[in-house]
């Protein structure tokens, strides 16, 4: 028991400066404290940690036992390490709640569907990135450097790369709960070597070992990371079915020159795997590829048709009837001027390295493309629309490319007033028998204004009135809305793209870039009439989205889709000729009614074709019709032309993606041996990588 007499001598005593070594020993006890629980691994049969007031007992008798503390003035100073480790292991164990007044708005973008594992490091702005890839490097290159020609260094402690984890541990949880994190020790106990310790100590050598820079942070190992959903908006449908030609003799339907899906479909299967079924148009794979078809002699014909009959490669007892259709290539000496409209998503949905950086290294690729006497403005939406670039013509290519690269991501999506923006500056700066086109590039997540698809319809559906032109270029996967895109393009007398690869955009943006900017016809329709007495049933091979009713071919003011200069455009109808014995449709029990005028007429023709189209100016349609003989058939199917037996591998592969039921025993291997017979001239390859996904397919899925 100590007497009250020494207790009031020592009150009256001056504490003493606190040592610096005392501090040091004092700090390196609480490290080594944190080693043992944190870095030494558990033996089988361990106990359980001890709880966090038994930590800080154990640690404090640990210092008192050793005597590191001479007086009691040094209590204080010794309180604030330990203080500091107890509040760590709080905010581990029970991480703090948000309340009060704050307001957290979710949106399809931001709503993450699964948790992603504590690997991850918390995202950082681009800078930020490289500055940290940058001291990476420094660190060790400075290891190697050191290795080989300084000398032998001191071995590293445990504590010390115990401290580097615990604190990158600690500031990635305080990253995921929104808060910052907490700022770096300073004076004596600062740990980057700013500022002095007693060399004698093990806080030197920790600092100048620099293995404070920034490491991954570790996930448990008993945590399981749940797999990412997959958040893409697609429109699903049914494959078109059988109809009997006695009953259905009339098909009616909108072209469709996007090729959005067949982009689609090869980054599922570079990634690994098959695509979603709905992901698969056939009409959009058919139609990626160039096809020599027979185009009309003239301008003031915009394009031919032209209609041919064979076997069918997957059926014995069906044929194809193959309507293709070319598009007049307009000269470049003859294109007009064009008045074009970026309008770039740069939220903070497309901040992703597939999103935003190949969005700009694509329009990059389309300004050197341009005319110089052509003009370019540039919209940018996020969370309100702004105007980057007033109109200017392409000359001035630095400032357009400036402004490109200047684009950086943040925000939510207000497409709706990205899209009211553009509009507006297309018709500022409108060309008269030019082309106007506004050009959108997004992952297609609207989240601000109007977002429902039939909302965003409307509004395009009234802009497109003033004779400016939409198209929609998808970026990124895992929260792309092609249905958005999808529903737009084809209001906005437009075309849908899907740019996954620079490759791609190249494809699309100057290959292509006279068909993709260039209008020769708008609202084409396609109606085919069979005849029964030549036909008994029929399928149209994809086009499920762009189906029409019967009543719209002839109704001008019904939209449809629209054929650039030199465009290609394929339909294919499995047809079941009369008394082939491949009907799968019963006859009707009380026959068909007679005929009394002496029998049918056009009683040889398979089918009688119709395409109704508009110039690009015009809003009165014109026909162009062609009958279907037997004059149009080739005896065998290889007998047809090189560029007609790639397209029927190219619609039978899309449909064996589909799962449908017409290609369930037409293997892959057929598909293959088809496609690599007409593989014919591929200058920019385009084929050869459709025989590559045919053998990506066929190593992922059933080849029977």
């Amino acid at each position: 028991m100590v007497d009250d007499n020494e207790l009031s001598k020592l009150r009256g005593i001056a504490a003493p400066a606190p040592a610096q070594d005392a501090k040091a020993r004092a700090f390196e006890a609480a490290m080594r404290a944190y080693d043992q629980e944190n870095i030494s691994a558990a033996t089988q049969g361990s106990a359980r940690g001890l709880r966090l007031t038994e930590r800080a007992q154990k640690l404090w008798s640990e210092i008192m036992q050793k005597k590191l503390i001479a007086t009691p003035a040094l209590a204080g100073l010794v309180a604030l390490p330990i203080a500091g480790y107890a509040t760590f292991h709080l905010l581990r164990e029970q991480p703090p709640k948000f309340g009060g007044d704050e307001k957290i708005t979710e949106t399809l973008a931001d709503k993450p569907a699964t948790l992603k594992p504590l690997a991850a490091e918390p995202k950082q702005a681009p800078t930020e990135l490289a500055k940290d890839k940058k001291s990476d490097a420094d660190v060790e290159n400075r290891d190697v450097s050191d290795a080989l020609g300084a000398p032998a260094a001191p071995p590293k402690s445990e504590s010390t790369v115990a401290t580097g984890a615990a604190q990158q541990n600690a500031d990635g949880r305080r990253v995921m709960m929104g808060l910052a994190p907490p700022p770096a020790p300073t004076g004596e106990f600062a740990l980057d070597g700013t500022t002095s310790a007693p060399r004698n100590s093990r806080v030197a050598p920790m600092a100048e070992s620099k293995l404070m820079a920034p490491r991954p942070a570790v996930a448990p190992a008993d945590q399981v990371a749940p797999q990412e959903e997959n958040r893409n908006r697609v429109q699903d449908f049914k494959t078109n079915p059988v109809h009997a030609a006695l009953q259905d003799p009339v098909s009616t339907f909108s072209i469709d020159v996007d090729t959005a899906s067949y982009s689609f479909v090869r980054r599922s299967l570079k990634e690994g795997s098959l695509p979603q079924a709905d992901t698969v148009r056939v009409e959009e794979m058919i139609n990626y590829f160039p096809y020599d078809w027979k185009g009309p002699d003239s301008a003031s014909t915009p394009f031919n048709s032209t209609v041919s009959v064979m076997p069918t490669p997957w059926n014995t007892h069906t044929k194809l009837m193959h309507v293709a259709i070319k598009g007049f290539d307009i000269k470049p000496t003859e294109q007009p001027k064009a008045n074009l409209v970026f309008l770039i998503d740069v939220s903070g949905s497309m901040d992703e390295p597939d999103k935003l950086p190949l969005l700009k290294s694509a329009f990059r690729l389309l300004v050197s493309k341009l005319k110089a006497d052509d003009t370019i403005s540039i919209v940018t939406y996020a969370g309100d629309a702004g105007t980057v670039l007033e109109p200017t013509k392409a000359s001035e290519k630095d400032k357009i490319l400036n402004a490109i690269d200047n684009l950086t991501p943040g925000g939510s999506t207000a497409g709706e007033a990205g899209i009211r923006e553009a509009y507006r500056l297309a018709q500022k700066s409108f060309i008269k028998d030019g082309v106007n086109r506004v050009m959108l590039a997004t992952d297609g997540d609207f989240n601000v204004g109007q977002s429902d698809d039939d909302d965003l319809k409307r509004l395009i559906e009234q802009e497109r009135k003033s004779g400016v032109f939409l198209s929609v270029f998808g970026f990124g996967h895992d929260n792309l809305n092609d249905q958005m895109m999808q529903t737009i393009a084809q209001n906005g007398n437009g075309t849908a793209a899907y740019i996954d690869t620079l490759a791609e955009a190249e494809k699309v943006l100057v290959q292509d870039a006279s068909s993709t900017l260039f209008p020769i016809a708008k609202d084409v329709k396609i109606q085919v009439e069979f005849n029964p007495q030549k036909v008994s049933e029929y399928r149209l091979i994809g086009y499920e989205t762009r189906a029409l009713n019967r009543e719209d071919f002839n109704n001008d003011r019904v939209d449809a889709g629209d054929i650039g200069s030199g465009h290609s455009v394929t339909a294919i109808y499995e047809i079941t000729p009369k008394g082939s014995g491949g009907e799968q449709i019963d006859p009707l029990r009380y026959g068909q009614a007679t005929v009394n005028n002496g029998g049918v007429a056009n009683a040889d023709e398979y089918a009688f074709v119709k395409i109704r189209y508009k110039l690009p100016n015009e809003d009165v349609s014109k026909l162009i019709t062609t009958p279907v003989t037997s004059a149009n058939e080739v005896a065998s199917f290889h007998e047809a032309s090189t560029d007609q037996r790639f397209s029927v591998a190219v619609a039978a592969f899309g449909q064996k993606l589909r799962d449908e039921d017409a290609t369930a025993k037409f293997g892959y291997d057929k598909i293959m041996e088809i496609a690599t017979a007409a593989r014919g001239a591929d200058p920019f390859g385009y084929r050869s990588e459709f025989l590559s996904l045919v053998r990506l397919a066929s190593a992922l899925g059933d080849n029977r």
